[in-house]
């Protein structure tokens, strides 16, 4: 019982990868499955596909690296976070879609119930900002909207989860209810301080407490996998949200690191140790991780578009085949064009959180073409970043000196890393192992299975790949920002 099985439940994917006992990398296997939009600013999964394709995934990396359930020591769980489905505790069978996180379904009544006040009490017992990004308002739209939902929910019917309560609940076959710490943090139900549901939420929101998962460490018992999915039962050892789960694959365990991750989005956290600060630039308290129930608190900033401008390029405009092609797009584009990119899509989010606005493009001339969108897509996610890294700063003193450390697939773009350095004039750290997140769920289950050394000891196993310095004057890189900060500010007025 050697290897450790990690899940990576992603928007757009799910992959299992199998970890042996130095952490090194067996085996991958990914799936993608499909997106559902069924209006303008709608996002939706099919339940259905997060847990087959899960399990597919599962399988088909254990027959890959010719392992049995018995090689096995745990499995660990990280996933896409506040994305919502809602099940009947009977049957096992969803009521409604699985709501995304990227889903702005909710703006109106986010609005509203700012207009009425209750931000403050949102932000001091959950951290968050009233915005339809988290669990509880997209939960209160399911039981508003399908037909006697909230009859049922009432009657103790219904179970809500995010995406890892509802794997658990599929790999134990109904047996374990649970969430971990980082992952109730991110519902907005979730009284970060306390550690607890929080009523008052619950009432706020019309959400019945019953449905509610039991709150775990991320190390923890989580249950155990059914037999008959692999051949025998394998515990459940770890569970962690994606980005929590990269600052921990990133080993950011001391006050002050910071980590960024390049997915679908770009969430930057950065640790503040055993206290949550208070944002005072519309950043976001989180949960980093709990072990042996402490906490331990993070600021974090969340862009929602950073991998999906370049899916837009693919899928969208069809000006590339490829992500990697927009490396090479990027590095022929005329650098007199003045091309500048706001890809609000979904609304924007940290440190403006404008669920209403939408994607901008600005500069444009005859001279346009495949090469400036591709570089004014990766610049994008710079100018994201920086205004994240602005707020930290201005928020926590802790933060001014932290190093950047950078995982996810738009890492792997030396263009794109660069200019990030470049544009936030900070050296930005990228590690040898990419799969900081499938790491982080790994190293939760394995050390809980005894396998993996101690946090000291796998802060030790961090290992640098390359580090970009910024090489762009201040002047350019002041210039360049002003203008990011001119295109947010007309795409905003629109």
């Amino acid at each position: 019982m050697s290897y450790i099985l990690a899940i990576d439940q992603g928007t757009t994917s799910s992959r299992a990868i199998l970890f042996d006992k130095d952490l090194r990398i067996a085996a991958v296997v990914q799936e993608e499955f499909a997106q559902h939009y069924p209006d303008s600013g709608w996002v939706e999964h099919d339940c259905s596909d997060l847990w087959t394709t899960t399990a597919a995934t599962c399988r088909g990396v254990m027959e890959k690296a010719g392992l049995r359930a018995a090689d096995i020591a745990g499995i660990g769980i990280t996933n896409q976070r506040e994305t919502t489905l809602v099940w009947d505790r009977r049957t096992g069978e969803p009521i409604h879609n699985a709501i995304v996180w990227q889903d702005r379904r909710t703006s109106a009544f986010c609005r509203k119930l700012r207009e009425e006040g209750h931000e403050p009490t949102v932000t001091e017992k959950t951290g968050l900002l009233l915005d339809p990004y988290f669990s509880a308002t997209k939960l209160a739209w399911i039981l508003d909207h399908v037909e006697g939902a909230r009859a049922r929910a009432e009657a103790g019917e219904l179970a809500f989860g995010t995406v890892d309560t509802w794997l658990i609940w599929k790999m134990t076959g109904g047996r374990s209810h649970v969430t971990d710490a980082t992952n109730a943090a991110r519902t907005m139900l979730y009284d970060i301080r306390e550690g607890r549901w929080s009523s008052t939420m619950c009432e706020m929101l019309g959400v019945p407490m019953a449905m509610l998962p039991e709150v775990k460490d991320c190390a923890a018992d989580f249950g155990m996998a059914r037999a008959d999915l692999f051949g025998a039962e394998i515990p459940i050892l770890g569970v962690a949200g994606d980005q929590q789960a990269a600052t921990i694959g990133q080993a950011c365990f001391r006050p002050g690191m910071l980590k960024s991750t390049y997915g679908t989005g770009c969430f930057a956290l950065l640790n503040t140790g055993d206290a949550p600060v208070r944002s005072q630039n519309r950043l976001l308290s989180t949960v980093a991780y709990q072990l042996d129930g402490k906490r331990t608190y993070a600021l974090e900033g969340s862009i929602f578009i950073a991998g999906a401008v370049v899916q837009w390029l693919r899928d969208g405009l069809q000006i590339i085949r490829s992500a990697p092609e927009t490396q090479a797009l990027a590095e022929a584009a005329d650098p007199a064009q003045g091309l500048v990119l706001v890809p609000a899509f979904t609304g924007l989010g940290a440190p403006y959180w404008n669920a209403e606005c939408r994607g901008a493009v600005f500069g444009l001339t005859r001279n346009s073409g495949p090469r400036e969108f591709a570089r004014a897509a990766l610049e994008s996610v710079g100018y994201q970043t920086r205004d994240l890294l602005e707020a930290m700063h201005a928020d926590w003193s802790g933060a001014e000196e932290a190093a950047l450390r950078v995982d996810g697939g738009m890492s792997a773009s030396d263009w794109a890393m660069q200019f990030l350095a470049d544009i936030t004039g900070a050296p930005v750290d990228r590690p040898q192992v990419l799969e900081t997140t499938a790491m982080g769920a790994a190293w939760l289950a394995g050390q809980r299975a005894g396998i993996y050394p101690d946090m000291e000891g796998f802060a030790a196993t961090w290992a640098l790949e390359r580090q970009f310095a910024p090489v762009m004057a201040a002047g350019a890189r002041e210039e360049k920002y002003a203008a990011w900060k001119r295109a947010v500010a007309a795409a905003q007025a629109f």
